[in-house]
């Protein structure tokens, strides 16, 4: 399940029941990412899969800025809920701040591997 579908649908109706499942199924699709790049097939299916889990994920936050973006301006026309655009809007800074730790830690990690002596 891509990010981009759970941050759509996120912006229009937030249940928490849908919210749980939600996180359920993204669960599941990473963990059967983590068991493809713990060594559960060829290394080149691990790398492929790390590619395209990362890419979904960047591309989750680039909507959920996009739909917070197309929720204020709704807003400012005088069309939109208050609620979804404070809803979107907060999804997009809790994306942002997401991407951004993963993106120190990848850059830990990379340090941490240089770093290691052969």
């Amino acid at each position: 399940m891509s990010l981009s579908s759970i941050t759509s649908s996120a912006a229009h109706n937030f249940d928490a029941g849908q919210a749980y499942g939600r996180a359920q199924q993204l669960s599941q699709s990473s963990s059967s990412a983590s068991n493809a790049l713990a060594g559960e097939g060829d290394n080149s299916d691990a790398v492929s899969s790390f590619s395209s889990v990362l890419n979904n994920a960047i591309q989750g936050a680039i909507n959920t800025g996009k739909v917070a973006e197309s929720q204020t301006a709704q807003a400012l026309s005088g069309k939109g809920n208050m609620s979804d655009v404070v809803a979107s809007v907060e999804e997009a800074k809790l994306t942002l701040q997401t991407v951004t730790t993963l993106r120190d830690r990848f850059v830990s990690a990379y340090q941490d591997v240089m770093r290691m002596s052969v």
